[in-house]
Parts: C-alpha cells; structure tokens; sequence
C-alpha cells in the first residue's frame, strides 16, 4: 500500500492509502476543519525523520499521556495542551514542552 504524504496549514499527515482519494479521505475523518495544500504519494513505502534536524538529541521517551491528549485533541495543540495540564496537574510550560516534543515524534 502506499505512503502518502498530505500536507494542510497546520500539519503534515503520513498515511498508507491505496490511493489519493482514500489519503484525502484520511485527512477529512481526522482534521475535517482543514483542507489539503498538497498530496504526494512517497516514492517508498517508508517515513524517516532525522532527529537531529529536529533539534532532538538525546534519548527521547515518548509519553503515553500526550499522545493520549493529541488523539483526543484531533492533533490540535493547545487542546491538547490544556487536556494534558487537565491530566497532569502540569503548569503550561511543561504541558506545552511534553505535547510538542510529542507531536514532533510522530504521535
């Protein structure tokens, strides 16, 4: 199945799709506010991201919690944000530094 690559205003998706109309499909069940400003199948069937290019160095550890405030949010930040200072008891700088981190990880 392919790879495809759908990028909005806010976010860029990575799916497995069988065709464009079925990433698009993707994109309106999980962001339905958003609109695609570019589709593209990937030449492979594989996503990589340097972390290093991300500014990550180091272990990371992904936080089951955040990724849990992402789902819920639909990928929307500050939502998420505030569903994980909610969860957490967190004040908003180390929410904002676990959902970001997060995010940039792939949730």
């Amino acid at each position: 199945m392919p790879l495809f690559e759908i990028e909005t205003e806010s976010h860029i998706v990575i799916t497995w799709a069988d065709n464009e109309e079925t990433a698009r499909a993707v994109l309106a069940e999980s962001y339905p506010a958003e609109q695609p400003v570019r589709v593209t199948k990937r030449p492979r069937d594989t996503w990589v991201i340097s972390k290093a290019a991300l500014g990550i160095r180091g272990k990371t550890d992904p936080c089951a919690t955040a990724r849990d405030c992402l789902d819920r949010a639909a990928g929307d930040k500050l939502h998420a944000i505030r569903l994980y200072m909610h969860e957490t008891g967190s004040d908003l700088e180390r929410a904002r530094k676990v959902i970001e981190s997060n995010m940039v990880m792939g949730w």
